[in-house]
């Protein structure tokens, strides 16, 4: 499933290995013969750090390529959590000019260490207010959105006679007894974001009793998103090749369209669910590295990234959210994709100040 590099994102112990370099694509139009951004301030290529799951047509950084004359060059470092850790190591001698894939849920670790110079983008305008959660001071542009929420198996509570759970507060009831899967905080953004989600519902304290239910329960804790998804989860089409028998999941609110691309021909509904009133809203930003050697390409590079064509290809190349008002997705995204319209949310500073203790109760709590 294309989902796979995307939803895996998110430990957050320090990155150990060396990231892998991919020349995105283009030729060069001048210059340097494609060295790194670190080849000095006339370089024609920009180096963009990510996470493992970065991923654009061709065709769309051809044209970044053609508008701009800077190649693009991908550094990517693991999932999400190691990448920003890696960024945070290096941030005296940043390996590239441009970091795309920090989340809400790990932005404050980005900011208090000083990884980006401030930019404001072009067409932040087309932003709304409420994604744009540095505004005061422009040091990371809104890229993306998607919600984490509970996917469920359609075809298990259809044969089961059983209606899926819609919220937080469904998934500790007896009929849903060893049902759900769901990754470690400690080393998946979307079991991260899915603590972060049962404490913006149940509040500081009271969400550890929400999670010494769940684990009575019968919960299943995993390593990482392709575990849950891909080898526990009944209902994914990789799940179902695994014989996994868990027909819940943390997954992402864009996971059912993902099951249906290419499928002909096309079904009337995904064979997966998602369950609405578990959501937790995750932002993605990119930022210009503190130190970068190509600052102008880099700037260029976020603002092509906050343009319509970046932005309306993201869909169906990293299965989240355009952040673009005026951006239209893919049918296939429209048609399958859950929208959440109200989804759990918690202030950064918020995050800044508690996660670190919750991951050490959520350990506490789950795994002794």
């Amino acid at each position: 499933m294309k989902t796979t590099a995307r939803r895996a994102v998110g430990a957050l112990v320090a990155a150990g290995a060396a990231a892998s370099v991919l020349a995105a694509c283009g030729s060069d139009s001048g210059g340097d013969g494609g060295k790194a951004a670190g080849s000095g301030s006339g370089s024609k290529t920009v180096t963009l750090v990510s996470h493992d799951s970065f991923a654009a047509s061709k065709s769309v950084l051809a044209e970044f390529t053609k508008e701009t004359g800077y190649t693009v060059k991908v550094l990517r470092g693991g999932d999400a959590g190691a990448a920003v850790n890696q960024a945070v190591l290096t941030k005296d001698h940043p390996r590239g000019d441009v970091f795309f894939g920090v989340d809400n849920t790990l932005l404050s670790r980005a900011l208090d260490n000083g990884l980006f110079s401030p930019y404001a983008a072009k067409d932040l305008g087309q932003v709304a207010a409420d994604l744009q959660l540095d505004a005061a001071q422009h040091r990371v542009t809104p890229i993306d959105s998607g919600d984490v929420c509970v996917n469920y198996d359609r075809a298990y509570f259809t044969a089961h006679h059983l209606a899926p759970p819609q919220t937080f507060a469904d998934l500790v009831k007896p009929a849903y007894k060893n049902l759900l899967v769901t990754e470690n905080v400690s080393t998946s953004s979307p079991g991260l974001a899915f603590l972060l989600g049962s404490a913006a519902t149940y509040g500081d304290t009271a969400w550890q009793d929400y999670w010494k239910q769940l684990k009575a329960n019968g919960v299943e804790v995993v390593d990482s998103w392709e575990q849950a998804y891909n080898d526990r989860f009944s209902g994914s089409s990789a799940g179902k090749q695994a014989k996994g028998d868990r027909p819940l999941v943390v997954s992402y609110a864009s996971s059912p369209p993902a099951e249906v691309v290419g499928v002909s021909p096309a079904p009337a509904q995904s064979p997966v669910g998602v369950s609405t009133g578990t959501c937790f809203r995750q932002i993605e930003f990119a930022g210009l590295l503190h130190g970068a050697k190509n600052p102008a390409g880099g700037k260029a590079l976020i603002d092509f990234m906050l343009g319509k064509t970046f932005q309306q290809d993201m869909p169906l190349q990293m299965y989240v959210d355009p952040v673009r008002g005026d951006a239209v997705e893919p049918p296939v995204f429209v048609k399958y994709g859950a929208k959440v319209e109200h989804p759990a949310t918690l202030a950064p500073d918020t995050i800044a100040a508690k996660r670190d203790e919750w991951v050490q109760a959520w350990n506490g709590i789950v795994l002794k």
